[in-house]
C-alpha cells in the first residue's frame, strides 16, 4: 500500500502521519458525547483529474483536505461549509467555501456549491509546455458531489468529486480542474 502511496508523491513519514490523525478522528467517534450539527472532514483526493469538464490531466499527485461544515442555516437544511487542499507535489494548493445540502441519511448524496481560490497560475492563456493549468483567473467557480454512507450517529465517509474553473464567469479562459477522493466527516 505504501507503494501506491509513493507513485502519488506521498512519502511513508507523511503516510504514517495521515494514518495515525484518521485513526484518532475515527477513534473520537467512538467516545459518548452529545452529537451537534457542526463537523470536520478530512481526506485524500486525487490531484488533477483528465476528465470531458476540463482541459487538464497536467499536474500529478494527490490533495489532502481539511475542512469545516457548520449546522444547517435554514428550513432547508443549507450548510455552509469552508475546506483547505494542500497538493502533495507542491503546485496547485486550494481553498473553498460555500453551502451544501445532503439529501438521504443512511445512505446520502451531498451536492455544493462554492468558490475556490487556489495557488496555481491564474495566466489568462494556455500554454501547453508549462507543465502547468493556467486557470485564468485566481478565483474559481467550485461546485462539488459527495456519495457517502452514515458510518454512525457522529461519522460518515463520502466519495466526492471537486471541480474548479471559471465557468466564464472570473475570465474567458476555462481549463478547469477535477479532484476525486475519499473524505471522512465527524461531528462534534
Amino acid at each position: 500500500m505504501l507503494m501506491r502511496f509513493k507513485s502519488i508523491g506521498l512519502g511513508s513519514r507523511f503516510v504514517k502521519t495521515l494514518a495515525l490523525a484518521l485513526t484518532a478522528i475515527v477513534a473520537s467517534t467512538l467516545v459518548a458525547t452529545p452529537a451537534k450539527a457542526d463537523e470536520i472532514f478530512g481526506g485524500v483526493y486525487v490531484h488533477d483529474v483528465d476528465t470531458p469538464f476540463t482541459l487538464s490531466g497536467v499536474e500529478g499527485g494527490a490533495d489532502i483536505m481539511l475542512g469545516w461544515r457548520g449546522e444547517p442555516l435554514t428550513k432547508l437544511r443549507l450548510q455552509q461549509y469552508l475546506f483547505v487542499a494542500v497538493h502533495t507535489a507542491g503546485e496547485t494548493h486550494y481553498g473553498a467555501f460555500g453551502i451544501s445540502r445532503k439529501f438521504g441519511e443512511k445512505i446520502f448524496v451531498r451536492p455544493g456549491i462554492g468558490i475556490a481560490i487556489h495557488t496555481g497560475s491564474s495566466r489568462n492563456f494556455e500554454d501547453p509546455d508549462n507543465g502547468k493549468v493556467d486557470f485564468g483567473s485566481r478565483v474559481l467557480f467550485a461546485p462539488e458531489i459527495a456519495v457517502g454512507t452514515q458510518i454512525n450517529e457522529r461519522t460518515s465517509i463520502e466519495a466526492s468529486w471537486v471541480h474548479m474553473s471559471t465557468a466564464q464567469i472570473f475570465g474567458k479562459q476555462n481549463p478547469g480542474m477535477d479532484n476525486f477522493g475519499v473524505r471522512l466527516s465527524v461531528k462534534f
